[in-house]
């Protein structure tokens, strides 16, 4: 793959830190948002988790209309949405609601994980396993109702309101059947390598081979989120790294940061961080990265990425 610029993001699990409440971390949200647009970062995504205490987020589209009232530029999405959880059809009329009322900047990313605990996802939405094995199907109807073309018992359904310009159409994922669905429905593929101990080249390959053209999506996206942790010195990340809380697990439970290593979680002083982006970059043959940052303390965390971005942009 020839180089190209490397994009940076930020995925936000908004978490509660210390003596903070809900309230304050949503407050927070906002914070990091507005930061990552002034610094030129292009996407804020936050993801969705259910009865955690340590994160604020248990729906995206809520918050996602609150962060875009707040910036004017940067794209907004869920990273991921739990679809398993929901009807198609409310999906896309609450991500058509955004991406009329914030057009062209609007990022509807799906994952199939429960966010929570087994009895959570069961007052959810009942039979979680049996949604699982339905989002195939759940996943062609997304795609219908975002083209005007879904219909129930024969008769149009339509996702009102209709936006300018529909939602971008993500998959989040770990493994390779998530990113078999990505490439079966024509959407863009995001690989979760903070989360995940699959071969992500192998994973992103596969997609790409597999990748079948859609309306939404003509050839093959890729993004990798990685967990980051950057500080002036390479001594000071090791610290916050030891003291990072936690980060999320695919099965829904927190584990101490300390036990992700190697391309999991980039510690370090920015130009190293950026020197392991770049060779990422080319491994995975990917020009996006969407950054976890899990410090400990709002501002160091803000820090980390001012740091990073400037490591790739200058002041």
């Amino acid at each position: 793959m020839d180089k190209q610029p490397i994009k940076l993001s930020v995925l936000d699990l908004v978490p509660v830190y210390g003596k903070a409440d809900a309230s304050y971390a949503l407050g927070r949200a906002a914070e990091l948002a507005q930061t990552a647009e002034r610094l030129g970062y292009s996407r804020y995504w936050v993801a969705e988790h259910h009865d955690m205490p340590g994160l604020a987020c248990t729906s995206p589209e809520v918050l996602l209309a609150y962060i875009g009232a707040r910036t004017k530029r940067i794209r907004i999405g869920s990273g991921a949405l739990l679809l398993p959880h929901y009807k198609p059809l409310k999906v896309a009329e609450s991500f058509h609601m955004l991406a009329s009322l914030y057009p062209g900047r609007v990022d509807l990313g799906m994952g199939r994980a429960p966010g929570g605990t087994a009895h959570v996802s069961m007052a959810l939405s009942g039979n979680f396993l049996e949604n699982v094995r339905q989002l195939p199907e759940s996943l062609k109807s997304i795609s219908k109702l975002m083209q005007g073309q879904y219909e129930w018992e024969g008769e149009p359904v339509i996702a009102r309101p209709l936006p300018s310009t529909p939602p971008e159409l993500w998959m989040l994922g770990t493994n390779r059947r998530s990113a078999a669905y990505a490439a079966e429905f024509g959407m863009g593929y995001v690989f979760g390598q903070f989360m995940s101990d699959m071969d992500g080249e192998e994973i992103l390959s596969a997609y790409r081979q597999e990748f079948v053209s859609s309306p939404l999506c003509c050839t093959p996206r890729t993004i990798v989120a990685i967990g980051v942790i950057c500080a002036e010195t390479e001594e000071e990340a090791h610290c916050l790294a030891a003291d990072s809380t936690a980060l999320f697990r695919p099965e829904g439970s927190l584990t101490e940061p300390a036990a992700f290593s190697g391309s999991k979680l980039l510690v370090g002083r920015p130009v190293d961080v950026k020197t392991r982006l770049e060779e990422l970059s080319l491994l995975y043959g990917v020009a996006e990265f969407i950054v976890v940052t899990m410090i400990p303390d709002y501002r160091k965390r803000i820090r980390s990425f001012e740091l990073l971005a400037k490591a790739f942009w200058g002041e």
